[in-house]
């Protein structure tokens, strides 16, 4: 049998020594092939068990949009969706995404390239201004609509209130997700 491969988002491979595993089939602290599902493509990775999903994303994947703020679950920079739902990439670990959808801001956009209108409207509405919140803030955005919480700019704020922009872009932030969910409603 061919020992297990790791694929990054650039599409390089490299041998993934199993762990050893524990007869009650523990895994150790030696990396294992962990297969994960990011943006609708398979990988496995060769990881730790203790590694969280944002390490997994950036530091073996290449995927460096959602970032490590404060790699305590406070800020919100690192959010992405596990199967449809928002989750801090910081506190989850990677190992507990098998068989889960992950998607994260670079599979927000359509394969042509053409942005998810909540990443235009972001553009559009200048809602960002360091820029490195801004993936944790769009993925967020997109959820709250999707969840229905944002009928109000109280329910927006509320919705958004664990993604922090130390820049202070809120109104800018809440008019675009208002343009967005204003732009659903007509149609």
């Amino acid at each position: 049998m061919a020992p297990p491969t790791a694929t990054t988002a650039s599409g390089t491979t490299a041998a993934v020594a199993a762990a050893p595993v524990t007869p009650s089939g523990i895994h150790g602290p030696a990396k294992v092939p962990v297969t994960l599902r990011i943006n609708g493509a398979w990988h496995v990775v060769g990881l730790e068990p203790r590694v969280s999903l944002l390490d997994a994303l950036r530091e073996h994947l290449e995927l460096t949009g959602s970032k490590k703020g404060c790699d305590q679950g406070t800020c919100g920079a690192c959010t992405v969706w596990v199967d449809g739902r928002r989750v801090l990439a910081c506190l989850t670990l990677a190992i507990t995404c098998e068989g889960r959808e992950v998607t994260t801001i670079e599979g927000l956009a359509a394969d042509d390239g053409t942005l998810h209108p909540m990443q235009q409207a972001f553009i559009e509405r200048d809602a960002f201004q360091c820029g490195y919140c801004t993936a944790g803030q769009i993925m967020s955005a997109v959820a709250l609509l999707e969840e229905g919480d944002a009928t109000t700019d109280e329910e927006i704020a509320e919705s958004m209130s664990g993604n922090i922009c130390r820049c202070a872009a809120y109104p800018n932030i809440r008019a675009a997700i208002r343009d967005v969910r204003d732009a659903d409603a007509k149609g």
